[in-house]
């Protein structure tokens, strides 16, 4: 950490910001594609109903690919493929500008410090990809087999041309996204940070390996905990109203409690496996890719 940081002193502000949009595309297309077949089965558990009745994830697997294709695990996927990007750049940018905000005059970042910058940076983020989630919960609810499937460009036509750029249209759902990612980047980078500095850092590569990638595996399972409510809210909001023409969910602390209500406790916690299964080692593999990446390009560049 010391070594990155004196790096981090030595590149210009700008320049150090261009080299996290670059690590952090870089590790979101990555991430993206490994495990977007769980984002899939996730989004099919969560909306319930409406023919998407799946007894478990491999219930939902098996079925996906025997009715659907083996693509159709992908379904959406390029979505959030363009918004990984400035997602990605938001996020972590994002996150190491806010830090110095919330030190409350401590001399170092505390656990405090590195949960509150994640939390600003997830609300910030979510604005920006809220309409890539809409296009791409929409093609994820799509059971027609892949080769019948609309285009990612067709389908948010549609959406455009039906319900407009506001919050029916693109923008159905931004403060189910904002109360997801917010959370759950507040919980990511706030244990993340926070038990990285509290543990040794070890001379052999595959021993710093396994320790980075075991605190973000941990770090993306207890923020799916955190957030899953939100995430539920948020595919019940942007995908299939049950009732063709009636919104039932509107808003998410009202989807959150309309659902708690009708199905029970467990409900908001409907596609937890799956999204464990993606954000667990997904949220490992995105820090390390970036943190590799941009230590990379750090060298290259000093």
């Amino acid at each position: 950490m010391s070594i990155q940081s004196a790096q981090q002193k030595e590149l210009p502000m700008l320049k150090r910001a261009a080299l996290q949009v670059v690590a952090g595309g870089s590790a979101g297309f990555v991430e993206v594609c490994i495990m977007q077949p769980l984002d899939v089965v996730k989004t099919r558990m969560q909306l319930g109903g409406g023919g998407h009745n799946y007894k478990g994830v491999f219930d939902c697997f098996a079925k996906m690919s025997r009715q659907e294709g083996f693509f159709a695990f992908w379904k959406g996927i390029l979505p959030p493929i363009i918004a990984e990007t400035p997602k990605r750049a938001i996020k972590f940018v994002c996150f190491e500008q806010t830090k110095p905000l919330f030190m409350f005059g401590a001399t170092a970042p505390t656990p405090l410090t590195f949960s509150l910058a994640g939390l600003t940076a997830g609300l910030i983020e979510s604005i920006a990809v809220n309409p890539f989630e809409v296009v791409k919960v929409t093609q994820q609810a799509d059971k027609t087999k892949m080769k019948e499937a609309q285009s990612t460009w067709t389908v948010t036509r549609q959406i455009v041309q039906k319900d407009g750029f506001g919050l029916r249209g693109l923008n159905k759902g931004v403060t189910a996204t904002m109360g997801r990612n917010g959370l759950f980047n507040m919980v990511y980078f706030g244990f993340y940070h926070s038990v990285m500095k509290l543990t040794s850092s070890s001379d052999d590569h595959f021993k710093e390996f396994f320790r980075k990638f075991a605190i973000g595996f941990t770090s993306g399972t207890l923020a799916c905990f955190v957030n899953i409510p939100f995430d539920v809210a948020k595919s019940r909001i942007q995908g299939p109203q049950p009732q063709p023409g009636v919104v039932k969910y509107k808003s998410a602390l009202g989807s959150i409690l309309l659902v708690y209500q009708e199905e029970g406790f467990r409900a908001l916690y409907k596609g937890l496996v799956p999204k464990i299964m993606r954000l667990g080692p997904g949220g490992a593999i995105l820090l390390l890719v970036y943190e590799y990446v941009l230590d990379l390009m750090k060298k290259k560049c000093l």
